[in-house]
């Protein structure tokens, strides 16, 4: 996260890296809470991968001012079938969601149909990009600054 969170810092965004225990991402909800504290309502909360998970989750219980998925694990590699997006339908938030259309853990079919489940999602995906995002680090920071200034 030190490469999305420098550049957003330079974008004028006071962001910074959580740290979340490992395992199932309902027990990393509690340790996300924790770190966000009482400001949860009025933060832009997110994450790649494992973390954006966590904080989808934590948005579907309490709405933060917006959601930020970075390679969003959307099923395991080789298994389309299971998607992870049961609690996207009680997400009401703002989203904006970053994918590579190429990412072994979202195929990007499946992505743009799941997003349809968020009311108010803007959906990008990467050409020929995979899983991670940093080799384009720059346009992620600003898509997401420019995503932030759209909700103040």
């Amino acid at each position: 996260m030190r490469a999305y969170v420098q550049r957003l810092r330079s974008h004028g965004i006071d962001a910074r890296a959580l740290r979340l225990p490992r395992g199932r991402a309902e027990r990393a909800m509690g340790a996300l809470r924790e770190q966000v504290g009482s400001s949860l309502p009025d933060a832009v909360i997110g994450g790649h991968s494992f973390g954006g998970r966590v904080a989808s989750l934590v948005a579907a219980e309490t709405t933060p001012a917006g959601l930020v998925l970075l390679s969003y694990p959307l099923h395991r590699p080789g298994h389309p079938e299971e998607l992870r997006v049961e609690h996207w339908g009680e997400i009401c938030c703002p989203v904006l969601v970053l994918s590579g259309d190429r990412d072994q853990f979202a195929r990007a079919d499946l992505l743009r149909e799941a997003v349809r489940q968020l009311p108010r999602a803007q959906l990008h995906l990467y050409p020929g990009m995979r899983h991670g995002l940093t080799q384009i680090a720059d346009d992620v920071a600003r898509r997401i600054a420019d995503f932030v200034a759209s909700l103040q």
